[in-house]
């Protein structure tokens, strides 16, 4: 008894061919490209609506949160020659973008570029960023009289999440600009 070759749907073009391979999707190799373009753009598809649902479904935390670490990466880069602002090393060790108002304290100034300085690892974290000495030498660096206005008060902020994105952009543009400078 002879066996009956399965046929199979073509998935690009529709017609029916002999299974050459349990594996098989298509009848051809013209087919199998087409077929491979079609997937490419549905693929592409897929991810970019993936990346718009994504980004709607955000909430103003997560927002706040990628705000703050491209803020961060700024005052990094435009510190970068300086030393730590609490113990006045420059080492090779990690450095961080540390807030003389914390986040926790004052969030109004959480993108007050006045406020936020490259500081050691080793100040910010070990040593609960060393605000004496950051205070000393923040002095030198911008003034008594801003140190002074940090230190008021300040008008609370609630951003909403337009705004928390425009300020990331315009972080993102600055840190653009100091590396192209650089």
């Amino acid at each position: 008894m002879k066996r009956e070759i399965k046929q199979k749907k073509c998935k690009s073009c529709g017609r029916k061919f002999a299974l050459f391979n349990s594996l098989a999707q298509v009848c051809s190799v013209d087919c199998a490209i087409q077929y491979a373009k079609d997937n490419k753009v549905q693929e592409q598809t897929r991810i970019k609506l993936t990346r718009i649902t994504k980004e709607k479904i955000k909430t103003r935390s997560e927002h706040l949160r990628k705000a703050q670490t491209v803020f961060n990466a700024f005052i990094r880069e435009r510190d970068k020659n300086e030393p730590c602002i609490s113990c006045g090393r420059y080492h090779t060790g990690q450095y961080h973008a540390g807030h003389y108002r914390s986040v926790g304290a004052c969030p109004e100034l959480r993108f007050c570029e006045l406020n936020v300085h490259k500081q050691c690892s080793a100040c910010n974290n070990h040593k609960s960023g060393n605000i004496i000495e950051y205070r000393i030498n923040l002095v030198k660096k911008i003034g008594v009289e801003q140190v002074e206005w940090l230190e008021g008060s300040h008008e609370p902020k609630k951003y909403t999440i337009e705004q928390i994105k425009s300020i990331q952009t315009e972080y993102k543009n600055k840190l653009r600009e100091l590396k192209r400078g650089a």
